[in-house]
This record gives C-alpha cells, structure tokens and sequence, in this order.
C-alpha cells in the first residue's frame, strides 16, 4: 500500500492543478494505516496532505483510472481542511457527488475530475465524521453518464489528520 500511495502522490500532484505548484515533488511523509500523509515544498513553505485510494470501486468492468480521496489545508479558507475527491476521469458537468459516512450524507460540486464539499461550513462536519466513522462512500457520475461508487476505509484518517496539522 505504501509503494502504491507513495507512487499515486507524483500522480497526484500534476492531477491538482493550482493546488500543487507544477515543479513540487511531494513525499512521503508517513504512513498510518490506509492513509498517508505528504508534504512537498512551495516556495519555501511545506505544505502537507493526507490521502488514501478506494478500497472498492464499482462497476467493476469500468476503467476507474486513479482516484483519490484527499484532505489539505486551502490558502484562505474559514474551514482549515479542505476535503477533496480526485477522480482517474472527468466528472458529468454540473453534476453533484456524494459522500456517505454511516448515517451522515455530504454533497459535492464537481468540476473536471475533482469534487469539493458544497457548502463550506459543512467541511469541519465532514472531517469529524471521517474520525468517527470506518469507511467512506462517494457515488458519482462521469462525463459519459456512468454511475460509479467508491469505498475508502477511514482506518488511520485520525492519526494522518493529526500528523498533517503538525506541517502545515
């Protein structure tokens, strides 16, 4: 898992675009269960991020490419974590993801392949019921109209949450 993560991230940086400045190479921090934590170097400031992979992702007969789940720090947010879905295709314009913890549901915007939490405020929600809960589900839909669904386990999410707050 750690050679896959680790591999992924150098993906993972040219995949966010503007968040990421185009010459950063991130590496590994650690590793703390199905999660990671990065860090690369922007002019001078580290800047860390915690990431995982799907440990399912359906239809099963469907090219997924790499997809992420990730949490960083956004320049100038009122939330402090930013949650991210990164996915390996585009996503169907103006179309919304899911996130599903337990009981909990939180709705995303999408643009390209990337989905953000829609409301903001709901951010800190989200993080505190990723520490609470013990997988993560996000459903969306790609540009081609394929409905596809991911689960993410959330064992290590704590630990990783906590090493990254102690970067950045």
């Amino acid at each position: 898992m750690k050679t896959l993560a680790l591999s992924l991230s150098f993906t993972l940086a040219t995949t966010l675009a503007g968040a990421f400045a185009a010459h950063a190479q991130p590496s590994m921090v650690k590793q703390f269960n199905d999660w990671g934590v990065y860090s690369y170097d922007r002019s001078g400031t580290t800047v860390c991020y915690i990431l995982t992979v799907p440990k399912t992702m359906q239809p099963a007969a469907v090219d997924h490419g790499h997809n992420f789940f990730v949490v960083g720090h956004a320049p100038g947010s009122s939330t402090g974590s930013e949650p991210q879905v990164i996915m390996g295709y585009e996503l169907k314009p103006g179309s919304r993801a899911k996130v599903q913890i337990g009981e909990k549901e939180f709705t995303m915007f999408t643009k390209g392949s990337s989905a953000w939490v829609l409301e903001e405020s709901r951010e800190p929600d989200l993080i505190d019921a990723m520490r609470a809960g013990s997988d993560l589900t996000v459903d969306a839909v790609s540009r081609r109209g394929t409905a596809t669904r991911y689960t993410y386990s959330l064992n290590g999410v704590s630990a990783a949450l906590k090493r990254m707050a102690q970067c950045n």
